[in-house]
């Protein structure tokens, strides 16, 4: 059975705007599915949204709604290039969070309103290293010019000097909608409430693909049960028994070999 996680939700009607959702974390990759052994597609990629711009007209309008803490910087930063090429009149409504990355993919509209009670987090990129002693410092320096042409996305909307910028960025500073407007980082703040049976769907939907995820989780537990139960020697054959074990941990490992694989 293969479910999905809900990540962003694409609504596309006559002579409306296209309303996208991304609330959830921007990634390469989705979930591991324990019932196929494959990864699922994330619907917060850039390949993703490769697909779905590509079904919005250059004459229309979009909607971005945006809650969500960030993630992926290699993903954000292209999708911010996919949504800044395309033609067509975009909006971005700040429904609660846009942190880190997910601030970026805001950026590319025309047009950035923040809602009430809603905030931005700017910070500066972080990665996880391995390596010896030379090897470390490089990837350092190459976090710093991965930051320079980082913050040019910033600089090119809001009118903060870079040496603030940078500031602020290095102190992960959170901005209110009153800030935002202060500082140029929206348009403008939207006394109007967000629309909660939008939210209300996409937790709905994070919530059943939770239980699939649990489900998926209580399957693996069996199989391992299964596999170091005893088995009874007086009603299979012995070499049925070793087939049967054989198969059980060649199907377990090549899940896990997998899932290396794919994360390599």
């Amino acid at each position: 059975m293969h479910n999905s996680k809900m990540m962003y939700r694409f609504e596309q009607q006559a002579e409306k705007p296209t309303q996208i959702y991304i609330y959830d974390e921007v990634t390469a990759q989705g979930p591991f599915n324990w019932n196929t052994l494959e990864y699922e597609e994330s619907e917060t990629s850039a390949n993703y949204f490769v697909k779905m711009l590509a079904e919005i007209s250059d004459e229309g309008s979009l909607e971005l709604h945006i809650n969500s803490y960030g993630g992926d910087v290699k993903e954000g930063v292209a999708i911010y290039n996919l949504l800044k090429r395309k033609n067509c009149k975009k909006t971005c409504y700040i429904d609660c969070f846009a942190y880190s990355v997910a601030y970026v993919i805001a950026m590319a509209c025309d047009k950035i309103i923040m809602g009430l009670g809603s905030s931005i987090m700017i910070h500066e990129m972080w990665t996880v290293a391995r390596g010896n002693a030379e090897e470390l410092r490089k990837q350092a320096d190459d976090l710093d010019v991965l930051m320079q042409t980082n913050r040019q996305i910033f600089l090119a909307r809001c009118n903060l000097s870079e040496e603030k910028l940078i500031e602020m960025m290095r102190a992960e500073t959170i901005l209110t909608p009153e800030q935002c407007m202060e500082y140029g980082f929206c348009d403008e703040i939207s006394q109007a409430a967000v629309d909660q049976s939008q939210i209300n769907q996409c937790y709905e939907k994070k919530y059943r693909q939770l239980q699939q995820e649990l489900r998926q989780q209580k399957t693996l537990q069996d199989f391992v049960k299964e596999f170091a139960k005893p088995q009874s020697t007086e009603t299979k054959p012995k070499e049925h028994i070793e087939n049967k074990s054989l198969k059980m941990m060649s199907d377990f490992f090549n899940a896990f070999t997998s899932v290396q694989l794919k994360e390599d």
